[in-house]
Protein backbone atom coordinates (compact mmCIF):
# COMPACT_ATOMS: atom_id res chain seq x y z
CA UNK A 1 0.00 0.00 0.00
CA UNK A 2 1.35 3.09 -1.14
CA UNK A 3 0.93 6.93 -0.68
CA UNK A 4 -0.07 7.80 -3.50
CA UNK A 5 -3.02 4.82 -3.19
CA UNK A 6 -4.22 6.04 -0.40
CA UNK A 7 -4.26 9.29 -1.40
CA UNK A 8 -6.25 8.27 -4.82
CA UNK A 9 -9.18 7.54 -2.69
CA UNK A 10 -12.02 10.12 -2.59
CA UNK A 11 -12.61 11.65 0.73
CA UNK A 12 -16.12 10.04 0.59
CA UNK A 13 -15.00 6.73 -0.64
CA UNK A 14 -12.49 6.76 2.39
CA UNK A 15 -15.45 7.22 4.64
CA UNK A 16 -17.91 4.52 3.27
CA UNK A 17 -15.15 2.12 3.05
CA UNK A 18 -14.39 2.73 6.94
CA UNK A 19 -17.74 2.65 8.29
CA UNK A 20 -17.88 -0.69 6.28
CA UNK A 21 -14.52 -1.91 8.02
CA UNK A 22 -16.19 -1.37 11.51
CA UNK A 23 -19.65 -2.92 11.02
CA UNK A 24 -17.92 -6.01 9.45
CA UNK A 25 -15.51 -5.79 12.15
CA UNK A 26 -18.14 -5.91 14.73
CA UNK A 27 -20.34 -8.33 13.04
CA UNK A 28 -17.65 -10.40 13.34
CA UNK A 29 -17.54 -10.35 16.99
CA UNK A 30 -20.58 -10.38 17.26
CA UNK A 31 -20.80 -13.86 15.29
CA UNK A 32 -18.06 -15.57 16.91
CA UNK A 33 -18.88 -14.53 20.23
CA UNK A 34 -22.18 -16.50 19.74
CA UNK A 35 -20.38 -19.35 18.49
CA UNK A 36 -17.98 -19.32 20.96
CA UNK A 37 -20.67 -19.25 23.51
CA UNK A 38 -22.83 -21.96 21.94
CA UNK A 39 -19.52 -24.62 21.82
CA UNK A 40 -17.70 -23.74 25.08
CA UNK A 41 -20.05 -21.60 27.24
CA UNK A 42 -19.57 -17.64 28.18
CA UNK A 43 -16.00 -16.43 28.58
CA UNK A 44 -15.17 -14.72 31.63
CA UNK A 45 -16.45 -11.04 31.30
CA UNK A 46 -14.65 -9.45 33.34
CA UNK A 47 -11.48 -11.44 31.50
CA UNK A 48 -12.69 -9.94 27.65
CA UNK A 49 -13.75 -6.36 28.90
CA UNK A 50 -10.60 -5.72 30.13
CA UNK A 51 -8.99 -6.93 26.82
CA UNK A 52 -11.47 -4.52 24.83
CA UNK A 53 -11.03 -2.03 27.09
CA UNK A 54 -7.49 -1.65 26.62
CA UNK A 55 -7.25 -1.88 22.78
CA UNK A 56 -9.81 0.88 22.96
CA UNK A 57 -7.35 2.74 25.22
CA UNK A 58 -4.54 2.41 22.62
CA UNK A 59 -6.93 3.30 19.89
CA UNK A 60 -8.01 6.18 21.35
CA UNK A 61 -4.37 6.98 22.04
CA UNK A 62 -3.51 6.59 18.68
CA UNK A 63 -6.33 8.50 17.02
CA UNK A 64 -5.50 11.23 19.61
CA UNK A 65 -1.92 11.06 18.33
CA UNK A 66 -2.68 10.96 14.56
CA UNK A 67 -5.17 14.03 14.89
CA UNK A 68 -2.32 16.45 16.66
CA UNK A 69 -0.49 15.60 14.36
CA UNK A 70 -2.25 16.72 11.23
CA UNK A 71 -4.02 19.48 12.64
CA UNK A 72 -0.53 21.13 13.65
CA UNK A 73 0.94 20.61 9.66
CA UNK A 74 -2.77 22.28 8.97
CA UNK A 75 -1.68 25.01 11.25
CA UNK A 76 1.53 24.81 9.58
CA UNK A 77 0.12 25.57 5.96
CA UNK A 78 -1.92 28.21 7.36
CA UNK A 79 1.31 30.12 8.73
CA UNK A 80 3.43 29.27 5.42
CA UNK A 81 0.36 30.43 3.02
CA UNK A 82 0.17 34.02 5.37
CA UNK A 83 4.30 33.90 5.29
CA UNK A 84 4.18 33.88 1.55
CA UNK A 85 1.75 36.95 1.02
CA UNK A 86 3.97 38.78 3.68
CA UNK A 87 7.07 38.14 1.08
CA UNK A 88 5.40 38.76 -2.36
CA UNK A 89 4.01 41.82 -0.91
CA UNK A 90 7.50 42.83 0.45
CA UNK A 91 8.97 42.07 -2.99
CA UNK A 92 6.27 44.33 -4.77
CA UNK A 93 7.19 46.55 -2.53
CA UNK A 94 10.87 46.83 -2.95
CA UNK A 95 10.77 46.71 -7.04
CA UNK A 96 10.24 50.05 -6.90
CA UNK A 97 13.92 50.30 -5.80
CA UNK A 98 15.07 48.94 -9.02
CA UNK A 99 15.07 50.99 -12.31
CA UNK A 100 12.47 50.98 -15.44
CA UNK A 101 12.18 49.06 -17.41
CA UNK A 102 12.78 46.25 -14.69
CA UNK A 103 10.45 47.85 -12.07
CA UNK A 104 7.02 47.52 -13.90
CA UNK A 105 8.20 44.11 -15.60
CA UNK A 106 8.71 42.52 -12.42
CA UNK A 107 5.84 44.27 -11.00
CA UNK A 108 3.54 42.54 -12.99
CA UNK A 109 5.19 38.80 -12.99
CA UNK A 110 4.51 38.99 -9.27
CA UNK A 111 0.86 39.87 -10.29
CA UNK A 112 0.42 36.62 -12.75
CA UNK A 113 2.51 35.08 -9.71
CA UNK A 114 -0.43 35.95 -7.51
CA UNK A 115 -3.04 35.46 -9.74
CA UNK A 116 -1.92 31.45 -10.42
CA UNK A 117 -2.23 30.84 -6.64
CA UNK A 118 -6.04 32.34 -6.52
CA UNK A 119 -6.36 30.61 -9.59
CA UNK A 120 -5.33 27.13 -7.98
CA UNK A 121 -8.31 28.05 -4.66
CA UNK A 122 -10.39 27.45 -7.82
CA UNK A 123 -9.44 24.59 -9.33
CA UNK A 124 -6.80 22.79 -6.61
CA UNK A 125 -6.46 19.61 -8.98
CA UNK A 126 -4.16 21.60 -10.93
CA UNK A 127 -2.12 22.30 -8.39
CA UNK A 128 1.13 20.60 -10.49
CA UNK A 129 0.81 23.25 -13.71
CA UNK A 130 0.43 25.84 -11.21
CA UNK A 131 3.74 25.41 -9.91
CA UNK A 132 4.87 24.57 -13.01
CA UNK A 133 3.81 28.02 -14.43
CA UNK A 134 5.08 29.65 -10.77
CA UNK A 135 8.82 27.86 -11.25
CA UNK A 136 8.58 29.57 -14.98
CA UNK A 137 8.16 33.13 -13.04
CA UNK A 138 10.80 32.82 -10.70
CA UNK A 139 13.17 32.61 -13.33
CA UNK A 140 11.88 35.25 -15.64
CA UNK A 141 11.99 37.34 -12.35
CA UNK A 142 15.21 36.07 -11.29
CA UNK A 143 16.21 37.25 -14.68
CA UNK A 144 15.80 40.98 -14.51
CA UNK A 145 17.69 40.54 -11.17
CA UNK A 146 20.82 39.77 -13.12
CA UNK A 147 20.32 42.54 -15.53
CA UNK A 148 20.98 44.91 -12.78
CA UNK A 149 24.40 45.14 -12.17
CA UNK A 150 24.35 48.77 -12.44
CA UNK A 151 22.05 49.07 -9.44
CA UNK A 152 24.40 46.43 -7.17
CA UNK A 153 27.12 48.59 -8.51
CA UNK A 154 25.72 51.84 -7.16
CA UNK A 155 23.62 50.96 -4.11
CA UNK A 156 24.49 47.69 -2.98
CA UNK A 157 22.29 47.82 0.11
CA UNK A 158 18.89 48.37 -1.88
CA UNK A 159 20.11 45.84 -4.39
CA UNK A 160 20.76 43.33 -1.29
CA UNK A 161 17.01 44.03 0.18
CA UNK A 162 15.20 43.41 -3.05
CA UNK A 163 17.15 40.57 -3.73
CA UNK A 164 16.42 39.27 -0.34
CA UNK A 165 12.91 39.44 -0.52
CA UNK A 166 12.93 37.57 -3.85
CA UNK A 167 14.48 34.70 -2.32
CA UNK A 168 12.46 34.86 0.91
CA UNK A 169 9.24 34.40 -1.48
CA UNK A 170 10.96 31.79 -3.59
CA UNK A 171 11.38 29.65 -0.27
CA UNK A 172 8.24 30.09 0.83
CA UNK A 173 6.62 28.48 -2.37
CA UNK A 174 9.21 25.72 -1.82
CA UNK A 175 7.95 25.16 1.59
CA UNK A 176 4.60 25.03 0.90
CA UNK A 177 5.24 22.69 -2.46
CA UNK A 178 6.92 20.64 0.48
CA UNK A 179 4.99 20.21 3.08
CA UNK A 180 1.43 20.20 1.15
CA UNK A 181 2.46 17.99 -0.88
CA UNK A 182 4.65 15.31 0.57
CA UNK A 183 4.60 15.45 4.39
CA UNK A 184 1.45 13.07 5.29
CA UNK A 185 0.77 10.52 8.15
CA UNK A 186 3.05 7.65 7.19
CA UNK A 187 1.61 4.62 5.80
CA UNK A 188 2.94 2.84 8.31
CA UNK A 189 0.76 4.69 10.83
CA UNK A 190 -2.77 4.26 8.45
CA UNK A 191 -1.83 0.44 8.92
CA UNK A 192 -1.82 -0.01 12.87
CA UNK A 193 -4.29 2.46 13.24
CA UNK A 194 -6.60 0.90 10.79
CA UNK A 195 -5.46 -2.80 12.27
CA UNK A 196 -5.93 -1.65 15.70
CA UNK A 197 -9.38 0.22 14.63
CA UNK A 198 -10.63 -4.09 12.85
CA UNK A 199 -9.36 -5.76 16.80
CA UNK A 200 -11.22 -3.34 19.26
CA UNK A 201 -14.17 -3.34 16.95
CA UNK A 202 -13.69 -6.58 16.41
CA UNK A 203 -13.83 -7.20 20.77
CA UNK A 204 -16.62 -5.10 21.00
CA UNK A 205 -18.98 -7.07 18.81
CA UNK A 206 -16.97 -10.60 20.69
CA UNK A 207 -18.54 -8.70 24.21
CA UNK A 208 -22.37 -8.42 22.24
CA UNK A 209 -21.80 -11.93 20.68
CA UNK A 210 -21.09 -13.05 24.35
CA UNK A 211 -24.01 -11.31 26.30
CA UNK A 212 -26.79 -11.14 23.50
CA UNK A 213 -27.34 -8.23 23.48
CA UNK A 214 -26.49 -6.66 20.50
CA UNK A 215 -27.91 -2.79 20.01
CA UNK A 216 -27.76 -2.49 16.12
CA UNK A 217 -28.73 1.02 16.18
CA UNK A 218 -26.03 1.79 18.42
CA UNK A 219 -23.57 0.02 16.43
CA UNK A 220 -24.55 1.88 13.31
CA UNK A 221 -24.21 5.36 15.58
CA UNK A 222 -21.07 4.72 17.16
CA UNK A 223 -19.48 3.68 13.08
CA UNK A 224 -20.81 6.41 12.21
CA UNK A 225 -19.35 8.54 14.67
CA UNK A 226 -15.67 6.82 14.93
CA UNK A 227 -15.35 7.12 10.33
CA UNK A 228 -16.21 10.68 10.85
CA UNK A 229 -13.25 11.60 12.92
CA UNK A 230 -11.24 9.23 10.76
CA UNK A 231 -12.64 11.06 7.86
CA UNK A 232 -11.39 13.94 9.79
CA UNK A 233 -7.86 13.14 10.30
CA UNK A 234 -7.92 12.06 6.23
CA UNK A 235 -8.86 15.19 5.48
CA UNK A 236 -7.22 17.69 7.73
CA UNK A 237 -3.96 15.50 6.51
CA UNK A 238 -4.79 16.15 2.60
CA UNK A 239 -5.38 19.86 2.61
CA UNK A 240 -3.30 21.73 0.33
CA UNK A 241 -2.66 19.30 -1.54
CA UNK A 242 -4.33 19.40 -4.77
CA UNK A 243 -7.19 16.66 -3.67
CA UNK A 244 -10.60 18.12 -3.10
CA UNK A 245 -11.84 17.72 0.39
CA UNK A 246 -14.08 19.51 2.88
CA UNK A 247 -11.34 21.25 5.37
CA UNK A 248 -10.10 24.15 3.06
CA UNK A 249 -7.31 26.63 4.25
CA UNK A 250 -9.17 30.29 3.71
CA UNK A 251 -6.79 31.93 0.29
CA UNK A 252 -8.58 34.88 1.47
CA UNK A 253 -5.04 36.82 2.39
CA UNK A 254 -3.89 35.70 -1.41
CA UNK A 255 -6.88 37.39 -2.72
CA UNK A 256 -6.95 40.40 -0.36
CA UNK A 257 -3.23 40.52 -2.07
CA UNK A 258 -4.44 40.54 -5.51
CA UNK A 259 -6.79 43.28 -5.24
CA UNK A 260 -3.87 45.23 -3.39
CA UNK A 261 -1.58 45.34 -6.40
CA UNK A 262 -3.34 45.31 -8.80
Amino acid sequence: MSGKLLESIPIWLAFVLTVALVLLSIRGGVCYGRFRKKRWGKDTEGAVSTGVGASLGLLAFILAFTFGLTASRFDTRKTLLLGEVNAIETAYLRASLVPEPHRSAVRELLRQYVDIRVELTRNPERIEEAIRRSETLQGQIWSHVTALPELELRNPPLAALFVDSLNEMFDFQTKRVTIGLFYRIPVAMWIVLLSLTIFSMFGIGYLFGMSDKANWLLVVVFSLAFSLVILLIADLDRSGGGKPGIIKISARPMTDLQQRIK
